[in-house]
């Protein structure tokens, strides 16, 4: 089992910046190096929406078209943390922010994909 908690959220401005951290903890089979990382995003009665992802080694991460130039997904595996740096923030990401380990290697950019869930971290941007 692996436990994610996700911090750094909050209520910002439209173009303000913030900087979502995950961290994991656990004892499983494998290490958290190990894990492919994504974050998702959930907005009130909407679907959970691929947001970044990054690969066990950190050399490979993709981006939903809506975030890219924006947002930059990375990770320290000495720290068991994945982070995402998010500029020129929009009302429109305003969202729960989601942070997701999957044991599939490759760009895993559907939910279903991911085996274990942090609870989340609320940003919210005022226009």
């Amino acid at each position: 089992q692996v436990q994610l908690v996700e911090s750094g959220g909050g209520l910002v401005q439209d173009g303000d910046s913030l900087r979502l951290s995950c961290a994991a903890s656990g004892r499983t089979g494998r290490t958290f190096s190990t894990y492919t990382m994504g974050w998702f995003r959930q907005a009130p009665g909407k679907e959970r929406d691929f947001v970044a992802g990054i690969s066990w080694s950190g050399s490979s991460t993709y981006y939903a078209d809506s975030v890219k130039g924006r947002f930059t997904i990375s990770r320290d595996n000495d720290k068991n943390t994945v982070y995402l740096q998010m500029n020129s923030l929009k009302p429109e990401d305003t969202a729960v922010y989601y942070c997701g380990a999957s044991k599939l290697s490759g760009p895993v950019v559907r939910a279903i994909g991911y085996d274990y869930w942090g609870r989340g971290t609320q940003v919210t941007v005022s226009s």
